[in-house]
C-alpha cells in the first residue's frame, strides 16, 4: 500500500473513495462538518447533509456511513466517519475515525482512497503527528497474518494507493518526513508482529538470526551473531544457563546502523529474545502457555526498530542487541538455588527459573557497554506485575536517568505509544538479598516489576539506562489474540528525537 500527502481539493478528487469526518455537534447542518466535508457537500448540492439528515451515521466517533454516486463529487463513493463532539475530539477520537475509515476500506473493492482527515486539529498536535498516526493505523488495521493457514480467507480487495488529502494546511517538509518515518515505521512493526505471531517451533533463535542477516543485507546493516561457544567464552554465565535446557541453540544477535555522525556516540536497544518461555524447572501452569512465544518480543521490536530506522535512513547511529533462545525444562536445566556468575563478574542465586529474562539481559547489557553507548534501552515482556500495575494500555518504563526518562516519555506521545515511569528507588534493592550470592533473581510478589528492574540496574550503573517492561503491551490475548509490534514506533520516535528530529 502507496502513501502520499497532497493539498487537493476533495471534490475534485478522482478516486475509488472519498473520506471525510463528520463531527456530531454544531448549531446548524454546515458546523458539523469538516472543511474538507463543507466543500465537498457545496459541491455535492448539499447530498451530504441531506444524507446525514436521515440519521443514518451514529454520533459515536469511528462510525460510518458510505454513499455512492454522489452528484457533483468526482470520487466513485464517499465514505462519511464520525468523529464525536467537536469539543471532546482529542487524539483518542482521531485514531478511532481512522482506523474505522480503514476497516470500511478493507470491504470495498476501491483501488485508492483520499483520505482528508489528516488536517484536523487534534488538541495540540501538529500534522507530522497526524500523518504518522494515520500511515499507523491503516497499516495495522490491513495486516493479517495467516502464513500458516491451508485455507485461508479470500484476500481483502487490494488498496493500492492512500492520499491524505489537506485543504486546512500546506504540505509542508516536516509532513513529508512524518510521512516517509511513518511508512518505514509501519514496515518495521509489521515484522514485528510477524515475528511476535509465528509459533516457537518456526521462530527459533536461528529464525531470529537469519531474520537480521536478511534486515542486513537488505539495508547494509553490519550483523554479528555469537554462539554458545562465543558466551561462554566471554563468561556470560547468566545467559548461558537459561538456554541449558534446551536443544535449540542459542544466539546473541548484534546489529549496527550507522546513519548519523561517525564520532557521534550511538543509541543502543537491547531486547530480550526468549522464544518460548515454559518457566523452566519452574514450569508455569498450561493456562495460556502458548502465549509464551511472545516473550521475544522485545528481540522482535528491536529487529523492527532497526529495519525501520535504517528504511528511512534516519540520521543516527543505533545498535540492535538480542539475546535469544528458550527457557526450557530438561536434565540440563538450571535448577532453583543454582549460582551463576555473569559477564560483568556478580553473582546469582537462581531461586526461580521462570525469572529468566533478567538473567539474559544483565549480560547483554553489560555487552553493550563495550560500544560505548549514548544511551542503552532494554525491551522486554519481564513481569506480569506489570500487567497487573498498567494493564493492556502504559508500558513500564524505569530509568536511572531522569532526562532519559523523560525523552522516552516525550518520545511514546509523540508515538502515541505511551509509557509510565515507575519507581526504581534504592530501597527495593533489599529484596534481592541472597544469603549465598551477590543477588537473587526474584524479589517476591511485592513490587514484582520494580524488583526485576532493580536487578538490572545492577548491570547498568555504568550507563545512562532505560528499562520498557512491555509485557502488557507486547500482545493481545483473547479473540484477536495477536502481536501489536509495540513499542516499534516508540523506539523509532525516541532515536529521531536524538537525532533532533522532534515534533
Amino acid at each position: 500500500m502507496e502513501f502520499s500527502i497532497r493539498a487537493l481539493s476533495p471534490e475534485q478528487v478522482k478516486t475509488g473513495c472519498l473520506v471525510l469526518g463528520v463531527f456530531k455537534d454544531g448549531g446548524d447542518a454546515g458546523t458539523a462538518l469538516t472543511r474538507a466535508a463543507q466543500g465537498a457537500d457545496r459541491a455535492a448540492g448539499g447530498a451530504l447533509r441531506a444524507a446525514l439528515a436521515q440519521g443514518d451515521l451514529p454520533a459515536k466517533a469511528g462510525s460510518t456511513l458510505l454513499l455512492r454516486g454522489v452528484p457533483g463529487i468526482a470520487a466513485d463513493r464517499v465514505l462519511l466517519v464520525g468523529l464525536g463532539e467537536q469539543k471532546e475530539f482529542g487524539a483518542q477520537a482521531y485514531r478511532d475515525a481512522l482506523r474505522a475509515a480503514a476497516g470500511a476500506l478493507k470491504d470495498l473493492g476501491a483501488r485508492d482512497a483520499a483520505v482528508f482527515l489528516a488536517d484536523l486539529k487534534v488538541g495540540r498536535r501538529g500534522l507530522p503527528w497526524n500523518v504518522r498516526q494515520a500511515v499507523l493505523g491503516w497499516r495495522e488495521t490491513f495486516y493479517r497474518f495467516d502464513q500458516l493457514k491451508t485455507q485461508k480467507k479470500a484476500p481483502s480487495p487490494a488498496l493500492a494507493s492512500v492520499t491524505l488529502g489537506l485543504v486546512a494546511a500546506p504540505v509542508t517538509a516536516a509532513a513529508q518526513h512524518a510521512l516517509r518515518e511513518a511508512i518505514a515505521t509501519a514496515d518495521g512493526a509489521d515484522l514485528a508482529r510477524t515475528l511476535g505471531n509465528l509459533p516457537s517451533n518456526h521462530c527459533t533463535p536461528s529464525h531470529l538470526a537469519e531474520e537480521a542477516k536478511k534486515i542486513g543485507a537488505q539495508f547494509r546493516l553490519e550483523v554479528e551473531v555469537l554462539e554458545r561457544r562465543d558466551m561462554e567464552k566471554l563468561g556470560m554465565g547468566a545467559l548461558v544457563s537459561v538456554t541449558q535446557g534446551s536443544r535449540e541453540a542459542p544466539k546473541l544477535i548484534v546489529m549496527h546502523y550507522r546513519g548519523g555522525a561517525k564520532r557521534a556516540k550511538p543509541v543502543v536497544f537491547v531486547g530480550k529474545g526468549i522464544t518460548f518461555d515454559s518457566g523452566g524447572i519452574s514450569l508455569k501452569p498450561g493456562a495460556d502457555m502458548d502465549e509464551m512465544k511472545y516473550d521475544m518480543s522485545g528481540a522482535a521490536s528491536v529487529l523492527g526498530a532497526l529495519r525501520a530506522l535504517a528504511g528511512m535512513r534516519a540520521p543516527v547511529n543505533a545498535i540492535g542487541i538480542v539475546p535469544a533462545c528458550e527457557n526450557m525444562p530438561g536434565g540440563g536445566a538450571s535448577k532453583p538455588g543454582d549460582i551463576v556468575k555473569t559477564l560483568d563478574g556478580q553473582t546469582v542465586e537462581i531461586l526461580n527459573t521462570d525469572a529468566e529474562g533478567r538473567l539474559i539481559l544483565c549480560d547483554a547489557l553489560a555487552y553493550a557497554r563495550r560500544f560505548d553507548p549514548e544511551v542503552v534501552v532494554d525491551i522486554a515482556t519481564l513481569t506480569g506485575a506489570c500487567v497487573i500495575a498498567l494493564g493492556h494500555v502504559a508500558t513500564g518504563l524505569f530509568a536511572n536517568d531522569q532526562k532519559l526518562a523523560d525523552e522516552l516519555r516525550a518520545a511514546g506521545d509523540e508515538a502515541w505509544d505511551r509509557v509510565w515511569q515507575m519507581p526504581l528507588w534504592e530501597d527495593y534493592q533489599e529484596q534481592l538479598r541472597s544469603n549465598f550470592a551477590d543477588m537473587a533473581n526474584i524479589g517476591g510478589r511485592p513490587a514484582g516489576s520494580i524488583t526485576a528492574a532493580c536487578f538490572l540496574a545492577r548491570f547498568t550503573k555504568a550507563l545512562r539506562w532505560a528499562h520498557l517492561d512491555i509485557a502488557g503491551t507486547a500482545w493481545r490475548s483473547g479473540r484477536e489474540k495477536g502481536s501489536t509490534g509495540r513499542p516499534v514506533p516508540l523506539l523509532v520516535r525516541f532515536a529521531m528525537r536524538q537525532a533532533g528530529r522532534k515534533d
